[in-house]
């Protein structure tokens, strides 16, 4: 992008159509030359109209005393932040600051562009922005939204995280209309909802791959799914179908070629146009983003420029400005190359080492290295006029006095709670039954481990040794063969990185949540316990009878539940795969051990495997309820020296395996149910608790130093569904 020269007339604004004129006075200095004094430049008057104001602003320099009003538009949010500082703790007593007194604003209808290189702060000033630090950071400074101390409520703010996480079973119009079931009222219908994503698809540009899967994957799909370009504009088409007035980015090109960048940064910076256009905007959106190093196209669609170097503001400004700041400090950038990519090599101090370029335009005096031309520029920063009007521009709009936009509205509503169960419980059925990772691999193992238990225990008969083989094979159905269930980790596992980020965006609520992936996994696992478990009935010739067959299907069934809703834990508190399967397995081990088969209950060791192992353990429940159902009844034939006898099942419930016969098999069957139901409450509490820890350990934070104001309600702040 061409840099502010004088007497030229240039497009400041490339989607809003806006004209604007740069000027200057009879003394002025080409950028092209080296100068160390203060340059003469003069105001840049911006003269924009549009349905809902008009405004000016100015780039100014030594020679112009300018006042700048602040842009009138009711219907959008300006954020602003002064003196912000986030620490984040590097020892015991010792903290390391990541932002240093930063001071900057964003604007309705403008895209602001935070750049800097690695590590440099981009994405924690985003988080602190969007009220979205770590528990582990503090913060100090203000930062205020249309000039007051408040937050934006559900729907009014929207970020778009790096990593696109979208659940990549379904197509591209399902998971924007899923989407938009979840967000929007229910006091739109389902075709005003339905309207809403399909046109906001048509904004993002994905109109030709609405029937393509985002990820390629499932059940009967040839499509290799949606490119990195097309999947990071899924994400931004999930979250704003609220139209939102203020929208964060984080890093929307990482990961993208050039094209696919400037595909998705022009779609960016075209959405404000075009959701007016369309009507739906509610006012012009205010759009900050985090990007790494853009190409020249992509660099010129930025309004905005905020560069960053170790945590300091290097540059702030209009983005057609700030190459003539470069050269005014001593580091023109070299005719033919990336305005952008010479910001970014400039003060890049990852590899800090004499670069010869750097010498351009200053004294003779030998090469600095990054470190001395950073601290060059952060100085004329701090000493530019430029400066003093962010200063200004931040004063105006925090001005009691002065305030053209007030308080913005409460939160918006979003589907109900029946409404967000029964769309969360479709969704996560398709998503499962187009996964084939998640039950239907199961299904088959578990049809080939049945059809083994079958074939090895067939026809066990009713003598003295059927009852050491029927013990057995209920061990391995109730202990190794619900095992299996981890297999459902991996998928899960992606399916709470989806929960993660629509829950922090407000989408839904956790118990939504909850109920929607419980609802939706009873068809399947109905579907597992009664196929493998009439392969692994009928051929030994296990206990006769409908009844005892549907209870040895109902406590496997019960079984495979447990062992889902304690991997759900797992993955609630360990959402590491690898981690995560470990610590599933080596929990189900220990109950296994203390079940009550290989080492009966009056066996075991008092102190951890009696009190409280065996009594917590659902292999118990499991293993002494099918003992009922199978041996309950039963007489068995046992040969002692050649002569036969008869032994009642009872007996051997009762002196071999030491089964507890003072309530009925139903009983157990309900405690393995009370066990599901008390798993899937712990799973709903630990989210909520991990929610409030972030939120009380946030304020605990932020109370230590000067009080700031949160950008974006935390999801636990709102009400919660009946």
């Amino acid at each position: 992008m061409a840099s502010v020269t004088p007497s030229t007339t240039i497009d400041q604004d490339h989607y809003h159509n806006k004209k604007v004129t740069i000027s200057r006075t009879s003394s002025t200095t080409s950028s092209s030359n080296t100068n160390h004094g203060n340059p003469r430049i003069t105001v840049v008057e911006i003269e924009t109209a549009n349905r809902n104001a008009s405004y000016r602003s100015s780039i100014f320099g030594a020679d112009h005393e300018v006042s700048l009003p602040v842009v009138e538009d009711h219907q959008g949010v300006f954020l602003t932040w002064q003196d912000l500082w986030v620490t984040v703790s590097s020892g015991k007593n010792s903290n390391r600051p990541i932002l240093r007194g930063l001071t900057g604003y964003a604007k309705p209808g403008e895209l602001l562009a935070i750049m800097g290189p690695s590590g440099c702060g981009k994405s924690t000033l985003l988080d602190a922005l969007a009220g979205r630090l770590n528990a582990n950071t503090r913060q100090s400074g203000d930062i205020l939204i249309n000039g007051n101390k408040q937050t934006l409520a559900y729907g009014t703010s929207a970020y778009v995280t790096q990593e696109d996480t979208l659940l990549t079973t379904l197509t591209v119009r399902e998971a924007v209309h899923y989407s938009a079931q979840l967000q929007l009222p229910d006091s739109m219908s389902s075709a005003e909802k339905k309207e809403r994503a399909e046109m906001t698809i048509r904004e993002m540009g994905l109109t030709d791959a609405v029937n393509t899967r985002i990820g390629g994957s499932g059940l009967g799909t040839g499509s290799k799914g949606l490119s990195g370009g097309q999947k990071r504009r899924v994400s931004i088409c999930i979250e704003i179908l609220t139209r939102p007035k203020l929208l964060f980015l984080d890093e929307p090109t990482s990961g993208l070629d050039s094209a696919a960048s400037y595909y998705v940064m022009s779609s960016i910076a075209s959405l404000d146009i075009q959701s007016r256009r369309g009507g739906g905007a509610g006012g012009r959106r205010t759009v900050v983003a985090s990007i790494h190093q853009p190409s020249s196209e992509v660099f010129q669609l930025f309004n905005t420029l905020c560069l960053l170097s170790a945590g300091k503001i290097v540059y702030f400004g209009p983005a057609s400005a700030a190459n003539e700041f470069f050269t005014m400090s001593g580091f023109p950038c070299p005719s033919l190359q990336n305005p952008s990519d010479h910001f970014l090599k400039t003060i890049n101090k990852d590899f800090d080492k004499v670069q010869k370029d750097l010498e351009q335009g200053l004294p003779i005096r030998g090469r600095p290295t990054v470190e001395e031309a950073i601290e060059t520029l952060v100085k004329s920063y701090k000493a530019s006029e430029n400066c003093q009007l962010v200063q200004q521009q931040v004063s105006q709009i925090c001005n009691k006095k002065n305030k053209s936009v007030g308080l913005m509205e409460k939160k918006r509503s979003h589907a109900g709670f029946i409404s967000q169960c029964g769309v969360l419980t479709r969704r996560s059925f398709k998503n499962m039954y187009r996964d084939l990772g998640y039950y239907w691999f199961r299904l088959v193992i578990y049809i080939g481990l049945a059809i083994g238990l079958g074939t090895i225990f067939c026809n066990i008969g009713h003598s003295d040794g059927s009852v050491e083989a029927r013990a057995s094979l209920i061990m391995y159905v109730a202990s190794f063969l619900t095992f299996m269930t981890i297999g459902g980790f991996p998928s899960f596992v992606e399916d709470m990185k989806v929960f993660g980020r629509e829950r922090l965006n407000g989408h839904y609520s956790v118990t939504s949540f909850v109920m929607g992936n419980t609802i939706s996994a009873q068809p399947y696992l109905v579907l597992i316990a009664l196929i493998p478990g009439a392969l692994a009935y009928f051929p030994p010739g296990l206990r006769g009878g409908f009844e005892h067959f549907i209870y040895f299907v109902l406590v496997l069934y019960a079984c495979m539940m447990l062992v889902e809703s304690l991997m759900m834990i797992v993955a609630a508190l360990v959402p590491n795969f690898l981690l995560g399967i470990i610590t599933g397995a080596g929990i189900q081990g220990f109950m296994m051990l203390a079940g009550g088969f290989f080492r009966l209950p009056n066996d075991l060791p008092d102190p951890f495997w009696r009190y409280p192992v065996f009594y917590i353990s659902f292999h118990r429940y499991a293993f002494q309820g099918l003992y009922k159902n199978e041996f309950k009844g039963l007489m068995f034939v046992d040969e002692i020296l050649g002569k036969s006898h008869k032994i009642s099942g009872d007996e051997i419930l009762r002196n071999k395996y030491q089964v507890n016969m003072s309530y009925s098999k139903w009983v157990d069957f309900v405690l393995l149910l009370s066990m599901v139901l008390a798993y899937r409450v712990m799973f709903l509490l630990i989210l909520k608790i991990s929610e409030n820890y972030k939120t009380i350990s946030a304020a605990f934070a932020f109370g230590r130093r000067k009080p700031s104001t949160q950008v974006m309600e935390n999801p636990t702040a709102t009400p919660p569904h009946p």
